[in-house]
């Protein structure tokens, strides 16, 4: 089992009410799984996400990750947790905009205490892995939107993590670089990676082995 979550609420207090974000979530999930999370918007998908992701806290309930309590460590340690087994996928890509592409990439390794040299082999692998060799100098600005998703993806991935979590990985893409996206996708779950997405799209949640629904806060 890689994660499980048990009855996990998260509310925000406003004028005195509690307004729940996540109520009574329960969610198992096993390595090698491709999830699809589906809901409206405000249904909570993207909260869900940063929970699993260790992001955000919750209010109760409790979170185990690799046979370790996420409900229970401090922070500085969860953040270690994420930082060694989670992979994240963002819709507005999230790359430094004052670091060049090369530089995004090994932004993840710096936390990893790999050596210069093993750094430098592991970006090469990835720009080469990715087609995108002569986009290393480049800074963000400087790249198509399906460029930057690539970057974003192997960011995510250069650490060599246990999950990918991708919050509408294909939302500010057209079609064609959406359905690549997706393939890459599907390729590495085949590889092993465990995948969690949120999406609007039947399209692209049909890649993933399961579908998770969400309504206001509640898995339906």
């Amino acid at each position: 089992m890689l994660l499980k979550l048990n009855s996990i609420y998260k509310w925000v207090n406003s004028g005195g009410q509690r307004i729940f974000l996540l109520k009574d979530i329960n969610l198992s999930v096993e390595e090698g799984e491709f999830i699809s999370v589906m809901g409206p918007s405000g249904s909570g998908k993207s909260t869900l996400l940063n929970v699993i992701g260790m992001l955000d806290g919750f209010d109760e309930g409790e979170y185990h990750f690799l046979d370790k309590s996420v409900h229970a460590i401090k922070e500085k340690r969860r953040a270690a947790l994420y930082k060694e087994y989670i992979g994240f996928v963002f819709q507005a890509y999230h790359l430094i905009d004052e670091l060049t592409v090369k530089e995004n990439l090994e932004m993840p390794l710096l936390y990893k205490k790999y050596k210069g040299t093993e750094r430098k082999a592991m970006v090469a692998d990835m720009l080469d892995r990715f087609n995108i060799v002569g986009k290393k100098d480049l800074f963000p600005s400087q790249l198509s939107g399906g460029q930057q998703q690539l970057v974003g993806i192997a960011r995510a991935l250069i650490g060599n993590p246990k999950l990918i979590l991708a919050d509408e990985p294909t939302g500010n893409l057209n079609s064609q670089q959406g359905e690549e996206i997706m393939d890459l996708f599907k390729q590495l779950n085949n590889d092993g990676v465990t995948i969690i997405q949120v999406t609007h799209s039947e399209k692209n949640a049909s890649y993933g082995s399961r579908i998770v629904n969400l309504l206001d806060g509640r898995s339906v």
